[in-house]
C-alpha cells in the first residue's frame, strides 16, 4: 500500500487551491478541503491517516460502499475486453444486459432505454424527447414544461430551466433560461393526503396553458438537492391523472431516488404509477463511473421515430460506455440479489432513532426520515467553514447545504457506523444553538 502523510496531503491541497475549481465553490480558497487517498467499505481515508465514516454515499451514488469486490471484478473483466467503443451503429453485451435489466425492473411500459453521460444529461434527453414527441404528434406549439417549485434537476441549461427559479442554485441565469411554468411546492409529508387545492394550481396551469405544454417534470416523492422535501404518493397519482387528462407527458426524475433509496425500488412505485419518461443516474453504477439512462414508453419512441428527422436528435460520445455499463449491470444485480428492502428498512429505523434527539434542539425546525434518507432542517443556513471541519473532527463525512444537515448513507453501513453518523449530526447541530 502506498504511503501517504499529512505533508503529502498539504501539498495536494495547496496545488488544488491554486489550480482546481470545485463544485458550487469560489476559487478564493475559503472552503474547507480534505485530501482523500483511499476508500474501503463506508470509510474514506485521508492523507494524514484519519478515516471518515461516509454519510453521503459520494452524493448518493456509492450505495454498495467503496472498493466492493463484485464491482471491482466487473471493472477488471470489462477493461480487459473493451473499455470503450462508439455506440453509433454498434452494440455490445454490457449495454444489452443493462438495458434488459432496466426494462425488467422499471415500471411498465418503459421499454426503450437511452444511455447518457450523467444525470443532468439524462434530464436533457428527457426534455428533448418530450419536445420531439409533441412535434411528432403534430403539436409543435407544445414547447413549454410544467414543474413544481423546490425542484432540482441538474446543472445543464435545459435542466436548470426546470429547477426552482429562486432557490434552485441557478437564478443567476434567469434572464437567459427559457421561461417555463411553476406550480407551488408539493404539500409536505409522505403520509399526508393531499387536498384538492394542493394540486389545483397544476390543474389550473394545465387548463390555461395545456395546449403549449409538452410535459410535466418532477422528482417523485422526494425533492432532493432543492430541499430534501417528501411528498405523498397520492399527490403523484393525481399529477399522473392530470397529465393523462391534458395529453402531456409525465417525466419522473428518479436520479436521486432510484434503486431503493426511498424504500421502494423506484419512488414511482410508492404511488403505483408509471411515467412516460424516467431519468436514472447516481446509484446506477454504484458510484464507480458516471453513467445515466433515460427510459421511455414504446409510444414515445415510435412517435419520435416516425416524426420529423426520423430519429431522436441526441448522441453522446461516450453513450453506453462498455466499462460503465458492465459495472452498472453488476451494481444492479448486486442490489437485487440481496435483501435490499430489509436493508433500507433497517437504515430507516436507525436514522429515526439516531436523529430523534435533534427535534428538541433550538436551531432545528424539522427532522424527517424516508427510506435511507435522514434530514435535519435548521432555521438558519449553516456556515460550511465551521460545520464541515466539525464533522471531520468527529470522524464523519457529512456535506450540508443551505439549512439542511442530511445523510444518505451507503446501504452497507452497519448500525454502529450509522449511530456514529447520526450522533455526529445531532452533536454538530447542537453546537450551532
Amino acid at each position: 500500500m502506498e504511503h501517504y502523510d499529512a505533508a503529502y496531503g498539504d501539498e495536494l491541497v495547496s496545488y488544488d487551491r491554486r489550480h482546481i475549481w470545485h463544485p458550487y465553490a469560489s476559487t478564493d480558497g475559503s472552503s474547507p478541503l480534505f485530501p482523500v487517498v483511499g476508500a474501503e467499505g463506508v470509510r474514506l481515508r485521508l492523507a494524514d491517516g484519519r478515516e471518515l465514516v461516509d454519510g453521503m454515499s459520494s452524493w448518493w451514488a456509492a450505495i454498495h460502499g467503496y472498493n466492493h469486490p463484485v464491482l471491482n471484478a466487473a471493472a477488471h473483466a470489462q477493461v480487459d475486453a473493451m473499455a470503450h467503443v462508439m455506440f453509433g451503429g454498434l452494440t455490445h453485451p454490457p449495454a444489452v444486459r443493462l438495458a434488459r435489466r432496466l426494462v425488467e425492473i422499471t415500471p411498465e411500459p418503459l421499454n426503450k432505454v437511452f444511455f447518457a453521460d450523467s444525470g443532468s444529461v439524462a434530464v436533457e434527453v428527457a426534455l428533448k424527447m418530450a419536445l420531439q414527441y409533441q412535434r411528432g404528434r403534430g403539436r409543435p406549439e407544445r414547447t413549454r414544461l410544467l414543474t413544481v417549485r423546490g425542484g432540482y434537476h441538474g446543472d445543464t441549461f435545459g435542466a436548470m430551466a426546470v429547477c426552482d427559479p429562486v432557490g434552485g442554485m441557478h437564478h443567476l441565469f434567469s434572464g437567459v433560461l427559457p421561461a417555463h411554468l411553476f406550480a407551488p411546492i408539493p404539500p409536505a409529508g409522505f403520509d399526508t393526503d393531499p387536498r384538492a387545492e394542493d394540486t389545483a394550481a397544476i390543474e389550473d396551469l394545465l387548463d390555461r396553458h395545456g395546449s403549449t405544454v409538452a410535459a410535466v417534470v418532477l422528482e417523485p416523492i422526494v425533492q432532493g438537492a432543492g430541499g430534501m422535501r417528501f411528498h405523498s404518493p397520492a399527490y403523484l397519482r393525481r399529477v399522473r391523472e392530470l397529465c393523462d387528462l391534458h395529453g402531456v407527458l409525465l417525466i419522473a426524475d428518479e436520479i436521486a431516488t432510484g434503486f431503493g433509496r426511498t424504500g421502494e425500488l423506484f419512488a414511482c412505485d410508492h404511488a403505483g404509477i408509471a411515467p412516460d419518461i424516467m431519468c436514472l443516474g447516481k446509484a446506477l453504477t454504484g458510484g464507480y463511473l458516471t453513467m445515466a439512462a433515460t427510459l421511455c414508453t414504446d409510444e414515445v419512441a415510435e412517435v419520435i421515430s416516425r416524426g420529423e428527422g426520423g430519429a431522436f436528435m441526441h448522441g453522446p460520445t461516450f453513450m453506453a460506455n462498455p466499462l460503465a455499463a458492465a459495472i452498472a449491470g453488476a451494481s444492479v444485480d448486486l442490489l437485487l440479489s440481496g435483501p435490499w428492502r430489509e436493508t433500507v428498512g433497517t437504515l430507516s429505523a436507525g436514522l429515526r432513532e439516531g436523529l430523534a434527539p435533534a427535534r428538541d434542539l433550538p436551531a432545528v425546525t424539522d427532522v424527517r426520515v424516508l427510506g435511507a434518507i435522514g434530514v435535519i432542517e435548521l432555521a438558519e443556513p449553516v456556515d460550511m467553514t465551521v460545520v464541515q471541519p466539525a464533522f471531520v473532527e468527529r470522524g464523519v463525512w457529512i456535506r450540508p447545504f443551505g439549512r439542511l444537515v442530511y445523510t444518505m448513507p451507503p446501504y452497507v453501513m452497519g448500525p454502529d457506523d450509522l449511530a456514529t453518523v447520526t450522533g455526529a449530526m445531532v452533536d454538530v447541530v447542537r453546537g450551532l444553538a
